[in-house]
């Protein structure tokens, strides 16, 4: 079924992905302990390490529900229904 080329292909993604989980693991680990010994500044950096985060924070949901009702008074507006009698 596998040559012999997919068998070491296989050996060497499965080595490499332990020995990036064990990598993680150990600065985890290093993490808590200077952590645990520094606290004044394992709070500092935490502090500040959402600053440093790639993905954007996304809106409230709140403000775009503010805008989406916004938008269908202004269309019931352009379109000449009378805007207090939004449940009917």
């Amino acid at each position: 079924m596998l040559n012999n080329n997919e068998i070491i292909t296989f050996f060497i993604l499965v080595s490499l992905i332990t020995g990036l989980v064990v990598f993680i693991a150990w600065i985890m680990l290093k993490l808590v302990i200077w952590g645990k010994s520094m606290s004044k500044e394992a709070y500092l950096f935490l502090a500040f390490f959402p600053l440093i985060s790639l993905m954007p924070i996304p809106p409230p949901t709140y403000e775009n529900v503010q805008k989406a009702k916004q938008e269908q008074r202004k269309r019931k507006e352009d379109s000449g229904d009378d805007p207090t009698n939004e449940d009917e």
